[in-house]
């Protein structure tokens, strides 16, 4: 049955190449990074790519989107029990694997983004740095962009994901582990630098959880082994937000957690309007 799914997505791939040739044209005023899929390059994904895909809406659908533009509620738990609440505007890239933040809070407003890992303040440092917050901007962005992209995040030709054979139970729910392993990839600037000197992943260890159930991909866990900072992601009610075709989650939950997944708090939630 699955297989079926590796058929379609390539008749999709071929029909998409021939109508559309999509290749991106940077011009003066242009946001550069709302570029589209380069399927020259394109992998033909495995099964379980190809139904977490499907899934989400299909490559076709995911295929027009540029941009997303979202709107969401941000809830951050303090310290002292009391919960800070702010509205941040999420610009998702699908394609170019970005998301630009922005928002006015009030010590100021602050624009951030996090492009292919390499993250970049362009306006607010201070508010930024001022935000009270049990998980830092760069590490909530970064969770936001890896749950609302996680389907088409398996075509990146800069990883290599690898499937666990049998599921295992999470939170009541059975998954199959995917874990995502960088290919002779350069740390873009904002990566960190390990003990080498040589820049390395930011993350020691990204493993997607596919729902065995509806083969969405709604929970994922970043991890910093060095740091000691390990987080789990989980999306919830998956909509067709905005009237598009394509399938994110409305509601995103980040949750610190332990070496071996055990949730120890929750940091942070994004409710998408």
């Amino acid at each position: 049955m699955i297989s079926e799914f590796t058929k379609i997505i390539r008749l999709v791939l071929a029909a998409i190449i021939v109508l559309a040739g999509c290749r991106q044209e940077y011009k003066e005023g242009v946001d550069v990074l709302a570029c589209g899929p380069d399927f020259e390059v394109m992998p033909v994904p495995a099964d379980y790519a190809s139904s977490s895909i499907v899934a989400a809406g299909g490559l076709q659908e995911w295929a027009r989107e540029r941009k997303l533009e979202l709107d969401g509620v941000v809830a951050l738990p303090q310290g002292d029990g009391s919960v800070y609440l702010t509205e941040w505007r999420c610009d998702i890239y699908p394609w170019s694997n970005s998301i630009r933040i922005s928002s006015f809070e009030p010590q100021g407003e602050f624009v951030c983004e996090l492009s292919n890992g390499g993250f970049r303040v362009l306006t607010g440092t201070q508010v930024i740095e001022g935000l009270a917050s049990q998980i830092g901007v760069r590490d909530l962005a970064d969770a936001i962009l890896a749950v609302t992209t996680a389907s088409v995040r398996f075509l990146d030709t800069s990883s290599q994901f690898t499937r666990a054979s049998e599921p295992v139970r999470v939170q009541g729910l059975w998954y199959y582990p995917i874990e995502r392993t960088y290919v002779g990839q350069q740390t873009p600037s904002g990566g960190k630098v390990r003990e080498t000197g040589q820049p390395g992943p930011y993350w020691s260890q990204v493993v997607f959880y596919q729902n065995r159930d509806n083969w969405l991909v709604d929970i994922i866990r970043l991890a910093d082994v060095d740091e000691q900072k390990f987080f789990s992601v989980r999306g919830y009610d998956y909509a067709r937000i905005q009237k598009k075709g394509i399938l994110v989650p409305a509601k995103i939950e980040i949750f610190r957690s332990d070496a071996r997944r055990g949730l120890l708090r929750r940091v942070a939630q994004v409710s998408f309007q």
